[in-house]
């Protein structure tokens, strides 16, 4: 069975079967949240509670989401990309046969109403490149709203509607590490268009990683009915409290086969609150790790495989200021649990910058508390970002230096170090030669490229001549060839 991603699909929402009776008699939903006493119905009386005073209370905030984006499309053979058939025909003549047509696309979703004033929150994935956006109420009220900020490495994107006058019905945030599995769950959406639907199930796993290509990874696991049609819907808790937007479903055939997947909450509050302010950051780590396998816990001598062992750590980066070393076995972050570095990565990206994070950490077999400073990724050394113009490989290719604060929008291990290529221009030089985004320089003709400025330099002299020997990392091999121009 392989994960697949669906671009519209439906809203999940999180309860426990005790937040029914909760509703119903709120003194015992009070006790319920003091005391975590989750229990099995013991009554008939029980088993025929319903859902439905939940559902009257939380559906009213999820909203339907309709985009629709105009999409160019160009008609030409690939003849006027040849350089042979331009030196006879010219750009003009391929220009005219490749004139662009537009076509429109359209697509549905859900989103969620966290604020009265119309503040919506949905998927990147729901809105992404959308020229309009059009938004149903669950009391058939339109209106258009303006995007106020996404972010696609979680996939999470925010809306304002326009012409809001009176508040609207709105669902608070919950804590989704409160979540445990076995919770029951409601999912509340419009799937295939048919109109506002609910199902049930209960919460299947969490911190469910490697699901998507999205590199903020701890989702929310449930077996709820989720179709197309509903991605950025609301999970909802036991006091009908958001715990997580839904983002994904694992299937074969396009429809739900019970596991689909939520961005939990509490990663959502920092990326609204970023877009909101148009400051989305989040704090670095500066250190490299890997799982903890049953053969490493016995060489470790551990109970058993858990936590995150790390392998490397940035000179300068938060992990080594904060004491963290090599072979240390992070097993914690403020008492939560890590089990793999995107867990990792997920509870410190969900924490506020300028204070500290308690890393639990096991090293030489002993249990140790270190304190960690949460601190932006830096921008050492500067990027000068630079496209290579002349006649050479490279020509074409736009390069960086990789610093910290670059590879983390990347989404790559932010030990990385060198000059990076960032895109490659059509029908350019570099193209031809098949670079590729996300390739390191090495060497040129012998030359080691260690900056963007030396690159350049090397490039400069070797324009004399037309043989290259040059050298690239790609996926962590270096590749090596041989080019005349």
């Amino acid at each position: 069975m392989q994960a697949r991603w669906i671009p519209t699909i439906f809203t999940i929402a999180v309860l426990a079967l005790g937040s029914v009776a909760g509703s119903l008699n709120p003194a015992h939903a009070q006790n319920n949240i003091q005391n975590d006493d989750r229990r099995l119905p013991t009554s008939q009386a029980e088993i025929k509670m319903s859902f439905s005073p939940l559902v009257k209370q939380t559906a009213p905030a999820v909203v339907n989401i309709y985009t629709k984006k105009v999409v160019e499309q160009r008609q030409r053979t690939p003849f006027f990309n040849d350089p042979f058939f331009k030196q006879f025909f010219g750009e003009r003549f391929g220009g005219a046969f490749g004139a662009p047509r537009q076509r429109v696309e359209r697509s549905l979703g859900s989103g969620v109403i966290v604020s009265g004033d119309g503040t919506i929150v949905t998927n990147h994935h729901v809105i992404d490149g959308a020229s309009e956006i059009r938004v149903v109420l669950h009391d058939n009220r339109e209106f258009d709203a303006d995007l106020v900020g996404s972010d696609e490495r979680t996939d999470l994107a925010v809306l304002k509607l326009r012409g809001v006058e009176t508040a609207l019905p709105a669902i608070s945030f919950g804590d989704s590490d409160a979540v445990e599995v076995g919770d029951l769950v409601l999912a509340i959406g419009n799937p295939f268009g048919v109109g506002q639907t609910v199902t049930s199930g209960i919460v299947s796993a969490l911190a469910r990683a490697g699901v998507t290509g999205q590199d903020y990874q701890s989702f929310i696991q449930t077996d709820a009915a989720i179709n197309p049609g509903n991605s950025g819907g609301a999970l909802i808790d036991i006091d009908g409290k958001l715990i997580g937007v839904n983002s994904a479903i694992f299937t074969k055939s396009g429809g739900s086969n019970g596991i689909g997947f939520a961005v939990p909450v509490n990663m959502v509050k920092v990326v609204m609150r970023g877009l909101i302010s148009g400051d989305l950051r989040r704090p670095w780590i500066g250190a490299t790790g890997q799982a903890v396998t049953a053969d490493l816990a016995t060489s470790l001598e551990l109970d058993r495989p858990h936590g995150v062992l790390i392998s490397a750590i940035r000179d300068g980066s938060p992990a080594q200021r904060g004491g963290l070393l090599a072979g240390d076995v992070v097993v914690a972050v403020n008492g939560l649990p890590v089990d793999n570095p995107n867990e990792l990565k997920f509870r410190i990206a969900t924490l506020e910058l300028d204070g500290s994070a308690k890393l639990t950490v096991l090293r030489r077999g002993k249990e140790t508390i270190l304190s960690m400073p949460l601190e932006v990724a830096p921008e050492e050394p500067a990027r000068d970002e630079s496209v290579i113009e002349g006649t050479n490989p490279f020509s074409g290719a736009k390069v960086a230096n990789m610093n910290p604060a670059l590879a983390d929008e990347l989404g790559v291990d932010t030990l990385s170090e060198g000059v990076v290529i960032l895109g490659i221009a059509r029908d350019s030089l570099a193209r031809r030669a098949r670079l590729q985004a996300g390739d390191y320089i090495v060497e040129i003709n012998g030359q080691k490229i260690d900056s963007v400025a030396r690159l350049k330099e090397v490039v400069k002299a070797g324009q004399r001549g037309r043989d290259w020997k040059i050298a690239v990392k790609r996926d962590g091999k270096v590749l090596t060839g041989e080019f005349t121009l």
